[in-house]
């Protein structure tokens, strides 16, 4: 994705076009070496726990196997029974962590090359049906890990509620109509829901300017 072309294009947007004269340059940027089975293992460590939790659960993961930079699916999968509880998973994540591991080693999720041949919706399409992994984790790792440009996920309520707050909105819209309403953003979704996590992130604390006040 060109950083200069998505702000270009959504610089002339009503509502983005003010939020990206405040916050400036797009920083949204791809882990370019990562493959999906372990954004995909790193974004279930991380569900409904505080991030530093999540990080000390995967480094104790990562260092039952010191000559790989992350655990393969192969070795994910033998190891021994209590050894993924011991690194402070629970039963639900750990069932996740071996469904993914599992489906990794039987080809099922895509390596980094193999996704490049696949569209974001037929990427979505396989992922969901991964134990633990909904629809807004997969467009997580389209836009933070394989670098899609057009990626909007309405189900983010991040995403929504910038969206509010930079249409200066009481309520967040629904996310069929922000999906409609980001229509216009295409093929630069991806930027336009960094922007609008910005400017919810500059609301929290009291930053964001109203379009008037710029």
């Amino acid at each position: 994705m060109s950083a200069r072309a998505a702000r270009k294009h959504l610089s002339a947007d009503p509502v983005l076009g003010p939020v990206i004269a405040q916050v400036g340059a797009m920083g949204l940027k791809p882990v370019k070496d990562r493959e999906p089975y372990e954004a995909l293992v790193r974004a279930i460590a991380h569900q409904q726990v505080h991030g530093r939790a999540a990080e000390a659960m995967l480094n104790r993961l990562i260092a039952l196997t010191p000559d790989h930079p992350f655990p393969p699916p192969a070795r994910v999968l033998a190891l021994e029974e209590g050894q993924l509880r011991a690194c402070g998973f629970s039963g639900a994540k750990q069932a996740a962590i071996l469904d993914i591991a599992h489906k990794s080693a039987a080809g099922w999720v895509p390596t980094r090359r193999a996704a490049a041949r696949l569209s974001d919706e037929a990427l979505i399409e396989r992922l969901v049906a991964l134990r633990g992994v909904g629809r807004w984790t997969v467009e997580m790792l389209l836009m933070f890990t394989l670098g899609r440009p057009d990626i909007l996920p309405v189900d983010d309520f991040g995403v929504r509620e910038g969206y509010r707050v930079a249409a200066g909105l009481e309520a967040q819209p629904k996310p069929k109509e922000l999906a409609a309403i980001g229509a216009r953003w295409a093929p630069f979704r991806s930027a336009a829901a960094w922007y609008l996590w910005r400017a919810a992130d500059l609301n929290k604390t009291n930053s964001f300017k109203a379009p008037s006040a710029i």
